[in-house]
């Protein structure tokens, strides 16, 4: 049986691969406790100075986790999927605060689960081929792995655009807006890679030097309506300012916002307000914690499975149906603390 994921030692660095091309290099459980224990062996070992997350073969670098596994888990309700959140955090926390320097290649999709163990990375290189969001409202759930630390933090009301819309940045859209830190082209990923390993102090300078031109970022051309019309603090005074607003961009985006669990709509722009509060990437997990506790066994996110990538009718039953009915009574009980044994905890 082919690993899931592959790990490597090269001149000075460790290497981690996703490998598991027919999924996207969707997470498993089993990819999290990997990953985990080796960053943590590596983290104690002279020869290792840095670590280069990549994917091993396909089209993406990470589509998030493994949503198959998630919807059975909430449809049995054994707590596996409570399980998977609790330990992917412990990750993502992991990266964030790893000793050592830490570079994520996010060449092709990236999405969820694999936002969470990109951004913690202190060099994060985008390509021709990067294809990056965070589409989770569409599916009952919500942009999670520190997407309330990250997406809160970037300019005007882009992390709320992204978050409400799933739209999709390419690669040049993300250096644009701070997500990557460098771009380079995908046909020098193999050199750079190269380079890193026997040179793992001088990684800005090989990135730099490696870089090259990209195309304009096209979402500084919306840049304007983003910031204006997704300004509101309340999903209904946003979508007001969509209806109102009379463009063809609006209108857009006002379609595909009716398309969004109302209940994970209004998650979202909490807990990016949260989020930007936040000063330790901790203090964000936890509260994650707390909303993937309920959302992850909730109906909407077996519903929204259902309609998005079972049965594919795009048609998902919404409950409650409509912004208003998702009442601050109902957002505040996701929020709510838990009890002290199944509160998250890093490792």
């Amino acid at each position: 049986m082919t690993s899931e994921i592959l790990f490597r030692v090269e001149g000075r660095a460790g290497i981690i691969s996703l490998n598991k091309p027919a999924t996207i290099h969707a997470l498993t459980l089993h990819m999290v406790h990997a990953m985990t224990a080796r960053l943590q062996d590596w983290a104690a070992d002279p020869a290792v100075e840095a670590v280069i997350l990549d994917h091993a073969d396909g089209r993406g670098f990470c589509a998030g986790g493994d949503i198959a596994y998630l919807r059975d888990a909430a449809l049995a309700g054994d707590g596996k999927g409570r399980r998977f959140f609790h330990d992917e955090y412990q990750l993502d926390h992991l990266l964030f605060t790893y000793p050592k320097p830490f570079v994520s290649f996010i060449d092709g999709i990236v999405m969820g689960g694999g936002v969470g163990i990109a951004l913690p990375a202190r060099f994060r290189v985008a390509t021709e081929n990067t294809r990056f969001a965070m589409p989770e409202v569409g599916i009952g759930l919500f942009p999670d792995v520190g997407g309330s630390w990250y997406l809160s933090r970037l300019e005007g009301r882009v992390g709320q655009f992204l978050v409400l819309t799933g739209a999709r940045l390419d690669g040049a859209e993300c250096i644009a807006v701070g997500l990557a830190t460098h771009f380079l082209p995908a046909s020098a990923l193999a050199e750079a890679k190269a380079r890193i390993a026997q040179h793992p102090d001088r990684i800005d300078g090989i990135l730099g030097a490696l870089s090259a031109p990209h195309a304009k970022a096209r979402i500084l051309d919306n840049i304007e309506h983003v910031n204006r019309l997704f300004a509101g603090e309340t999903l209904e005074d946003i979508i007001a300012a969509l209806e109102v607003d009379g463009s063809d961009w609006a209108a857009k985006e006002r379609a595909t916002l009716r398309t969004k669990s109302p209940e994970s709509c209004k998650v979202a722009l909490r807990q990016l307000a949260e989020g930007a509060r936040h000063t330790d990437f901790a203090e964000t997990l936890h509260m994650e914690y707390r909303i993937a506790h309920r959302l992850c066994v909730g109906p909407n996110f077996i519903e929204g499975v259902r309609a998005v990538i079972v049965d594919k009718d795009n048609a998902p039953q919404w409950h409650p149906a409509t912004p208003e009915g998702a009442t601050d009574a109902l957002i505040d009980a996701i929020f709510a603390p838990l009890p002290d044994n199944e509160e998250w905890k890093p490792l």
